[in-house]
């Protein structure tokens, strides 16, 4: 169900992207995609194929800055052509911004309908661009705010990697449905779907991020809001994480994966 890489405040961060998306290649083999920024300008490249065919060493040469995006897909929402590859950019006010998505939206006829009817004109058939929309729309530019309102109208599973200009942010859904964790690389922190990502990358295993939580990433700073609190009663976990999707060396939900 595809695997997503962020990693803030760490020089040529895409070639360490490259090498997280590789420990994830088991999460989707159908494309792979990286988003760079290096304060100025954005970089992306995006191909069909495994991750070391999809992203030559040519192209992550052209891939500069400190901030950087990745994804690796298993379609499920959206056909399989070149547009859907992920990760979705735009330039918003200027700035850029990029989605990486993890999961299943269950509400994706209700929204995008309504966005039609606002004079919303989509590029792909993915449900991860309806979300990009919702953000451009909001009139605040607190990421605090415009994350949690935005957030809240999305109804399925799904754990979220963004590139906002030079912050990264991370998501879940209330329920916990998919996996995404935190871990610290020197003076850069890291987000990823599993944690063996983060061993291939030679970083600090710090947490998962919590079921309903949005972590905000800028350079070595990181903030955390809830935009829904649930209990663990309430968490739902997708059973085929811990018998098809994840590696058994990775520790999701809590628990190492081999020993579930």
């Amino acid at each position: 169900m595809c695997g997503i890489i962020g990693i803030s405040n760490l020089p040529d961060a895409s070639k360490t992207v490259f090498l997280g998306l590789y420990a994830l290649q088991h999460r989707g083999e159908e494309a792979a995609g990286i988003v760079s920024f290096d304060g100025k300008d954005t970089q992306i490249v995006k191909n069909r194929g495994l991750v070391a065919d999809a992203l030559s060493p040519h192209a992550l040469e052209g891939l500069k800055g400190q901030v950087a995006i990745g994804h690796t897909r298993y379609s499920t929402t959206g056909s399989s052509n070149i547009k859907n590859i992920q990760p979705f950019l735009v330039v918003h006010k200027g700035k850029p911004l990029a989605v990486a998505h993890n999961g299943n939206l269950t509400n994706t006829k209700e929204l995008f309908q309504r966005l039609e009817e606002d004079g919303a004109l989509f590029q792909t058939s993915m449900d991860s661009e309806l979300i990009v929309h919702l953000l451009a729309k909001e009139k605040t530019t607190d990421l605090k705010k415009m994350f949690p309102n935005v957030l809240k109208q999305l109804k399925g599973a799904f754990s979220l990697i963004f590139l906002v200009g030079e912050r990264v942010v991370g998501a879940r859904d209330p329920q916990g449905f998919r996996p995404l964790c935190l871990g610290k690389l020197d003076d850069s922190y890291v987000l990823a779907s599993e944690s063996c990502a983060l061993d291939l990358m030679r970083a600090e295993f710090v947490r998962e991020i919590e079921p309903g939580e949005i972590v905000i990433i800028h350079k070595n700073k990181i903030e955390s809001v809830f935009y829904e609190q649930t209990t663990p009663e309430e968490h739902r976990h997708c059973v085929f994480e811990n018998i098809y999707f994840a590696r058994p060396d990775s520790f999701i939900f809590g628990d190492n994966v081999y020993f579930t």
